[in-house]
């Protein structure tokens, strides 16, 4: 059984947190932290176009070195694509003797590409929502359930820390599950890769092509392989399959439970686990770190091709959009 936290104590937080990136999660961390009554720095590069955000905010903002120093911990939250530069250039010269170092992903951990020396706890806290949902969330007085693993156990309270830091952003709320940075990171690249990002759009687009090659119009297409999409993702987040199932029409199970098996088969399965090997091994990592450091040709190359493949359902699902407004959409049977 999983173990869940949801205490902290907040007065461990007694230091400078600097939160270095104010993106995505960046930003939800330090706002939901500052709200906790958390002193926070928020460290940005010089570049940054972030700043003036942060400043409107109310919050403290300098550069990556200025927030680092004296710091009790350290959020790195900037893409993980940057986080090695960021750490060999700003962070690791300015870290404060036994500092904690905090992360809300595990990649560079967990693949060598950042090593923190010994004396320094490393601590993941991972909300499991974009930041702009923990940030929502938090405000409205829920929160968003988390992560919380631990790498480095210098102080021997590393754990109390991060569910301190978890409380602090509004994760206690819901639950902080304890895992590894292994886990979650070969957990997260396989989610998106083979389901969430990767897997269900491929599906959608594949089921749009098949109709529309078959002659039905593109916007009975849109709604029925993507729109719909939204009202089976939401049944099955209320209440699971069991769920789900009750809440369509017989039809739509029968059709569930006689063709899914033969769309998502064995060699489906098979080739989800080929991808994990991937992540796993490292294969992954040391493909995506190499094409970043040679200006990131693949990841263009990949991303036209993916434009050009999501072209027409990408042309009537805006049309549909503006015509009735996105809410508008929602729930269309």
């Amino acid at each position: 059984m999983a173990t869940i936290h949801r205490d902290g104590d907040l007065d461990l937080l007694d230091g400078k947190v600097a939160v270095v990136g104010f993106g995505s999660q960046g930003h939800a961390h330090a706002l939901n932290l500052h709200d906790s009554g958390v002193e926070v720095h928020v460290g940005l590069r010089p570049d940054s176009k972030s700043r003036a955000g942060a400043e409107e905010a109310g919050l403290k903002v300098g550069s990556v070195a200025e927030a680092v120093k004296g710091a009790q911990i350290v959020a790195i939250l900037v893409p993980d694509h940057l986080q090695k530069e960021v750490w060999d250039a700003d962070i690791a010269p300015n870290l404060e003797p036994g500092a904690a170092v905090l992360f809300a992903h595990g990649l560079n951990i967990h693949f060598g590409r950042i090593a923190p020396p010994e004396g320094h706890d490393v601590i993941m806290v991972a909300p499991k929502a974009p930041g702009h949902r923990v940030r929502e969330l938090y405000v409205s007085g829920a929160g968003t359930p988390g992560l919380v693993a631990i790498q480095q156990d210098a102080s021997g309270r590393a754990l109390q820390l991060a569910l301190a830091y978890g409380v602090g952003i509004g994760c206690g709320r819901v639950g902080l599950l304890e895992t590894t940075f292994a886990e979650e990171t070969e957990s997260d690249l396989f989610g998106e890769q083979a389901v969430l990002c990767g897997g269900v759009p491929a599906l959608v687009q594949a089921g749009f092509d098949t109709l529309v090659a078959a002659g039905y119009q593109p916007e009975i297409a849109y709604y029925e392989c993507l729109n719909e999409l939204k009202l089976i993702v939401d049944l099955l987040y209320e209440g699971g399959y069991e769920y789900m199932r009750y809440s369509i029409s017989d039809v739509a199970e029968y059709g569930d439970l006689s063709v899914g098996t033969r769309i998502v088969d064995d060699s489906v399965r098979e080739r989800m686990k080929g991808v994990l090997d991937e992540i796993r091994s490292g294969d992954f990592a040391k493909q995506l770190f190499e094409d970043d450091a040679a200006g990131r040709p693949r990841f263009k190359e990949l991303r036209a091709q993916g434009q050009k493949r999501a072209a027409d359902i990408e042309k009537v699902g805006k049309e549909l959009r503006e015509l009735a407004g996105v809410e508008g959409l929602h729930g269309v049977s």
